[in-house]
């Protein structure tokens, strides 16, 4: 018997919630061109796994960052910028404003495809 296994943690599923929860903040905070998330709320998002919010956070940031509205102006990325502050135990991210304006239209989030990631 052979069970195939991999240790590769999901990013692709933590970005997934980790825009999910995004948009909800957009959806109840629409004047908001950022957002501050306190670590220990993406540890809850996360599901308690602590090596997502920590070590592993700046890969699952670097898949959110694809995900992207369509735009008067074409696809726009949803993040434009973020910075994890240890220190301060936050996650400050920019919101780029076109896509802001397009979710808050209702157009749906476009997701990256993840076959062609490795």
């Amino acid at each position: 018997m052979n069970l195939n296994y991999s240790h590769k943690p999901n990013y692709f599923l933590f970005a997934q919630l980790l825009i999910r929860h995004i948009e909800g903040y957009i959806k109840k905070h629409p004047d908001a061109s950022n957002a501050i998330f306190d670590l220990r709320d993406i540890y809850e998002i996360f599901r308690h796994d602590l090596a997502a919010t920590t070590t592993n956070l700046e890969g699952i940031l670097n898949i959110a960052d694809i995900y992207s509205v369509d735009t008067l102006k074409g696809d726009q990325k949803i993040i434009h910028a973020y910075k994890i502050d240890a220190e301060k135990n936050s996650l400050l991210i920019d919101f780029n404003q076109d896509a802001l304006h397009a979710l808050q239209d209702g157009k749906p989030i476009i997701e990256p495809d993840a076959t062609t990631y490795q």
